[in-house]
């Protein structure tokens, strides 16, 4: 049976259209649609409600071993209110998971995964786990709210002035109309914004005072499916298609974040040259290319799509693909396969989608 996070009954209150997703109730959209949520995101604020995440904490004095051991980051030089992504991969380097660290103080670390792998990642994790720590798993007791678009900002300076500016940084124990959070500069739109946790409890409180406060700025609920149109638009891999126990994160065009100077699991992998790497790819003709539709160069199978989906911002149908790399280049006209018909697309740099940040604030 699925779980219900705290702000379930916001979510019915709203008429958000309610689905199974990794394992929880979730609204894919509110009464003014997919298309309207995107937009929105893009140009003032959209409030999510991720409380479907999981969360983690490990602290010990081993504890940075740990997390240098198990992912594929170092985070030797993190600093208290620092965020930084990284990769959970199994021996042969394929992915367990994609996931953040938080490191909230010396030896002390919340790690942020995605919901449909709490469980596994948690098992995993512990399995792994060597020397003076303590690693628990807190998904229960916290709720999550992201807010996201160019006016996010504005919202948050309406209720404090603890704010962390910088991109993947963030405030502890920040008051929220009275309400105890950590604040976090980050997300999963391409846009810029915050994604806030809190006690339970305090969940629906946090919710009605994000809206209040977002009222002059336009803020409005959005669902799974604008979050999946805009991360495919800023070219974010999603843990399932762009990243899974079949795909490493250098075929998916991680690099930056595999740190190759430090022992962990699975790099004897990743240390060797890929055979195929993620790509962008931007639909000719008409049609919707979806995951795991095969790819072809010259009646060649070349690969396979990851995401597709139509691209509101930019007005055509864009796909993410693993396609084998003598086959891979800028321009390329490729054929998909979709039901039997073939899609003519064209190879083209990631992301899709990049925001103007000229006009925000410092």
């Amino acid at each position: 049976m699925e779980k219900k996070t705290p702000l379930y009954q916001i979510h019915e209150e709203y008429h958000g259209k309610i689905v199974p997703f990794a394992g929880f109730l979730l609204p894919i959209q509110y009464s003014n649609g997919i298309l309207h949520e995107h937009q929105l995101v893009r140009e003032k604020v959209g409030i999510f409600d991720v409380s479907h995440m999981g969360e983690f904490t490990l602290c010990g004095e081993d504890a940075l071993m740990n997390l240098n051991y198990l992912l594929t980051n170092d985070y030797t030089n993190m600093v208290d209110g620092q965020v930084r992504y990284g990769v959970l991969c199994y021996d042969n380097g394929t992915t367990v998971d994609d996931l953040l660290v938080y490191r909230i103080a010396k030896d002390d670390y919340l790690i942020v995964v995605n919901a449909s792998n709490t469980d596994k990642d948690f098992a995993w994790i512990k399995d792994h786990l060597q020397g003076n720590i303590k690693f628990a798993n807190i998904s229960e007791q916290v709720a999550q709210i992201a807010i996201q678009g160019p006016k996010a900002l504005d919202v948050i300076k309406r209720l404090t002035s603890d704010i962390p500016l910088k991109n993947y940084t963030f405030n502890q124990h920040v008051l929220l109309n009275n309400i105890d959070c950590l604040l976090s500069h980050t997300g999963y739109t391409g846009e810029d914004g915050f994604e806030i946790y809190c006690a339970n409890k305090d969940a629906i409180n946090l919710w009605h005072t994000l809206m209040t406060y977002g009222h002059d700025f336009g803020i409005e609920p959005c669902g799974l499916g604008c979050r999946d149109t805009l991360r495919l638009e800023a070219g974010m891999p999603l843990y399932g298609h762009e990243l899974s126990d079949q795909i490493t994160p250098m075929e998916s065009g991680l690099s930056f974040f595999v740190k190759l100077d430090k022992a962990f699991i699975g790099k004897s992998t990743l240390e060797k040259p890929i055979t195929r790497q993620r790509i962008g790819l931007k639909l000719i003709d008409r049609g919707i290319a979806r995951e795991n539709n095969r790819v072809y160069l010259d009646d060649q199978e070349v690969g396979f799509i990851t995401s597709g989906t139509y691209s509101p911002t930019l007005g055509y149908a864009i796909a993410m693909a693993i396609i084998d790399k003598p086959y891979i280049g800028e321009g390329l006209i490729y054929q998909i396969d979709v039901r039997g018909k073939r899609l003519k697309a064209q190879q083209t740099a990631l992301p899709f989608y990049k925001r103007n940040k000229k006009e925000e604030t410092k």
